[in-house]
């Protein structure tokens, strides 16, 4: 078994940017905060992807992308989950102005996992980045706003990754994130 996710993963340039952005604050809080190179927007979660299922949620991603056409995004903005009043996950938005087609890109790789027999988890698809954890809940408004006054750098999203994520083997106790197949849109 096999946990995975498939995402869209920003350019080194975006996450510089939100990463400057964040750097000169995180001593302001002892959150777990998400490391640079971790930084990606969720589409699909699937935490037990079957070994006979690969292949053909790889064939079927594949297929997804190549209906999808490329836009343009920024991360601004942010938020808490569950709320702001008891936040455990601080979170930085995303802006399009093609947020169908970013939906559709969603429904598709989870149908596509779906019909190749991997059991999706979560609930509405709810575009963000998960930039800190708090593990237990915290008043996050003061955070949100600071992530509300942040713009990064807009860019095309032409593609997204199936990610393979193993808990606690990184330093830390950090997750290690393996991009399995990255999928060309069009």
């Amino acid at each position: 078994m096999n946990r995975m996710f498939v995402a869209v993963i920003p350019p080194e340039s975006v996450i510089e940017d939100l990463d400057e952005f964040l750097s000169v604050r995180r001593d302001a809080a002892s959150f777990r905060w998400s490391a640079p190179d971790q930084l990606h927007l969720t589409l699909a979660f699937a935490e037990h992807v079957p070994d006979r299922s690969l292949d053909d949620a790889i064939e079927r991603l594949e297929t997804a992308a190549g209906r999808r056409t490329p836009f343009e995004l920024t991360i601004t903005g942010g938020g808490a989950f569950p709320n702001v009043a008891e936040g455990k996950v601080l979170y930085a938005g995303v802006e399009t102005d093609a947020a169908e087609e970013l939906d559709r890109v969603a429904a598709g790789t989870r149908n596509a996992l779906v019909k190749a027999g991997v059991e999706v988890d979560g609930g509405r698809f709810r575009p963000h980045l998960t930039v800190a954890r708090t593990g237990t809940p915290v008043e996050l408004s003061n955070w949100v706003r600071l992530l509300d006054a942040y713009r990064g750098p807009a860019w095309t999203v032409s593609s997204f990754a199936l990610v393979h994520s193993r808990l606690g083997e990184g330093p830390r106790k950090r997750p290690v994130y393996e991009v399995i197949a990255e999928f060309p849109f069009g």
